[in-house]
């Protein structure tokens, strides 16, 4: 079996990856096919009769009598749904509720059947087949996986029906088949402390040398793995030298005698980790598995900020984004590594798209995947087979090209994650291409930033917010200021305008004390927000984020005034 699972798998891939490739040069008629069908499946369904979903003939009857909607016009259903009524939203049976994850705003519930689940399955071996073709494009072999999600579910639902986070329905839901792509057991998975999770995973991964795939929801993720690897090297040998489980971590009884029970002494092993560590002064995922083909994890979006420090962990293999999917919908597959562009997942949903000019529109007019141009910004809609209808889940999309008559698209951020001093919208994306920009310009690798708004001033100043990593400086902070002012401007041009007329007041820069960004990552923790599937706001509005926080030093530009108290 063990010897069988990942050829199949790659095989499987690789045909319907095929398939898909076809269906790419007809993006039209598959996604009025697709539509279709999902229309006549789900007419009977509450929702689907109160819309008359049976008598919708062409897309524009279903964009006139569907409105563009948000989760809000949702929750009445999901209530019917949470206490076990059938056939509201779906006509199949929920089996699990999919829980997002919260640190974007309020937390959501999003039925899942199984047919809904197998079009993701479907999607999934798609990518499979795409990063087979990659990776053998590369010769790079594909292997064993290290992966640190949880796999807790959060509660039931009076109805009964078991809730959690998407990445734990997905590898409940498909257990048989991860338990032979891992290279640490199952039950890994299992622990609610997540520094104890790492360190069970890790410490199972350590004793295969020739691992191949490293996968993290997010890049951050992936660098906390590797620095929980490096600040926990000594006692992870020291486990692997003696054949016992560190007595320390936070395991219930019974699984931690079936971990124990699946774990030997390897004193080979640890000797040459021990050997690494010795000569090299650390241990990072590059040193212990120097033989790893490639990194999954999410790119787009924030994820190159973090993918500036990967070289120093994971040296330079090729990173490949997976799948571009959020707990409502799958959006996208990522074809290449080390590529952003993700093709739209036309099997998954019917989508549209709204331009700019009608974002703030009550009732959008929308345009068709095949009607997009490249280089344009777009919010995007999806209609799927978890009962969404013209779902607008806030993400602004860029189409960088198409992949035959199917557009190529790049998450940039998400609709409101916008600040603005007065009126000119900075977002995540211009923030991150600013950062990026000065940690190479200053070779300042940075732990993690945060930019917001003054709270005493009219019009307020930006707030840099930065961590430094151990034993850094900035040796001319006013400097490093200056260009970010400089280079800001060039990346939104009504930033500059209001910059260069003195609309918006200089920014200002604050160097906060090491770990407060882990400081603000464990509050977010305990308030239910899964470890694996917290996404951190680089731009926002809100000025409480950093209460409480140490303020190490604070830098202004000549000329800027002092707090208004």
């Amino acid at each position: 079996m063990k010897n069988l699972v990942l050829p199949t798998l790659t095989s499987i891939g690789k045909i319907r990856k095929a398939s898909f490739v076809r269906r790419t040069r007809k993006v039209s008629f598959f996604q009025e096919k697709f539509l279709y069908s999902l229309l006549y499946a789900y007419q009977g369904t509450e929702l689907g009769k109160k819309y008359g979903l049976g008598d919708i003939k062409n897309i524009d009857q279903f964009r006139q009598r569907l409105p563009v909607q948000s989760y809000r016009n949702y929750e009445t259903y999901i209530e019917k749904i949470a206490k076990g009524e059938p056939n509201i939203l779906t006509p199949d049976p929920v089996v699990y509720l999919n829980l997002t994850s919260g640190s974007t705003g309020k937390q959501k519930l999003i039925p899942v059947t199984k047919r809904s689940r197998q079009v993701l399955n479907h999607t999934n071996q798609v990518g499979i087949g795409f990063i087979t073709e990659a990776a053998h494009k590369c010769n790079l072999p594909i292997g064993k996986l290290l992966l640190t999600s949880s796999v807790k579910l959060i509660g039931s639902s009076s109805g009964g029906i078991p809730f959690g986070h998407i990445s734990a329905g997905d590898l409940r839901l498909n257990k048989m088949l991860y338990q032979q792509l891992f290279a640490h057991p199952y039950e890994t998975l299992l622990p609610i402390e997540p520094r104890t999770r790492y360190y069970v995973c890790l410490l199972f991964a350590l004793r295969n040398c020739n691992m191949r795939i490293i996968g993290a929801n997010f890049p951050i993720l992936g660098l906390q793995l590797a620095n929980y690897l490096n600040s926990h090297a000594e006692e992870l040998i020291h486990n692997l030298k003696t054949g016992k489980i560190a007595p320390w971590l936070q395991l219930e009884p019974n699984l931690r005698v079936k971990l124990q029970r699946q774990f030997s002494p390897l004193p080979q092993r640890a000797m040459r980790l021990e050997q690494i560590l010795k000569s090299e002064g650390k241990l990072t995922p590059q040193l212990a598995w120097p033989n790893l083909s490639f990194i999954i994890t999410a790119r787009g979006g924030t994820s190159n900020f973090y993918f500036e420090r990967f070289p120093d962990y994971f040296g330079d293999i090729p990173i490949f984004g997976g799948i571009y999917a959020s707990s409502e919908a799958t959006f996208g597959i990522y074809h290449e590594f080390n590529n952003d562009g993700v093709i739209l997942a036309i099997d998954s949903g019917f989508f549209e798209f709204i331009p700019p000019e009608q974002w703030n529109i009550e009732d959008p007019k929308t345009l068709l995947p095949q009607e997009l141009q490249v280089g344009q910004h777009y919010r995007i809609l999806v209609t799927n087979y978890s009962g969404l209808y013209r779902y607008d889940i806030g993400d602004v999309i860029e189409v960088v090209g198409f992949f035959n008559q199917t557009p190529l698209i790049s998450f940039r951020h998400r609709v409101g994650g916008l600040l603005s001093s007065t009126t000119e919208k900075t977002s995540e994306f211009h923030a991150i291409q600013v950062m990026q920009q000065l940690q190479k310009e200053f070779n300042l690798p940075l732990e993690n930033f945060y930019i917001t708004l003054s709270e005493h001033e009219l019009p307020a100043h930006y707030l840099l917010n930065i961590e430094l990593i151990p034993g850094s400086e900035i040796r001319d902070p006013e400097r490093f200021l200056a260009e970010f002012d400089n280079k800001l401007q060039q990346a939104n041009i009504s930033y500059q305008d209001k910059r260069k007329n003195n609309i918006v007041p200089p920014p200002r820069l604050r160097i906060v004390a090491h770990g407060s960004f882990a400081k603000i990552r464990q509050r977010s923790l305990k308030r239910g927000i899964s470890d694996s599937q917290f996404k951190f706001a680089h731009v926002s509005e809100d000025r409480k984020m950093l209460s409480g926080i140490l303020i190490q030093q604070e830098v202004r530009l000549p000329g800027d005034c002092q707090f208004t108290t």
